[in-house]
C-alpha cells in the first residue's frame, strides 16, 4: 500500500527524507520502499511516524482526513 501522507508530511515539516530516515534510523531505500508501496510499511515504522509529526495512525494511513484523534480519557467507566 503506497502511503503518500509520508512524504506529504516530511515535505510539509521542511524535513528531508535523510532526516526522517535518520530518526527511524533505517535505510532511505527501505523508506522510498514505504512510501511507494513496493514494501509492506510495519507498525513499528507507522508508530513512530504518528509520534513524530503528532498525527494518528489513520491519518498517516488515509482512513481520516483529520491529523490528530481527540484524546480520550483513559479511565475506565463501570455502568
Amino acid at each position: 500500500m503506497e502511503i503518500q501522507r509520508l512524504r506529504d508530511l516530511w515535505e510539509d515539516h521542511d524535513k528531508t527524507q535523510q532526516e526522517v530516515t535518520a530518526y527511524l534510523n533505517m535505510n532511505r531505500s527501505i523508506y522510498r520502499r514505504y512510501e511507494n508501496g513496493s514494501r509492506e510499511t510495519q507498525v513499528w515504522v507507522l508508530d513512530k511516524m504518528a509520534d513524530y509529526y503528532q498525527v494518528s495512525t489513520d491519518y498517516l494511513l488515509g482512513r481520516t482526513d483529520i491529523p490528530t484523534q481527540p484524546k480520550r480519557s483513559r479511565r475506565l467507566q463501570l455502568t
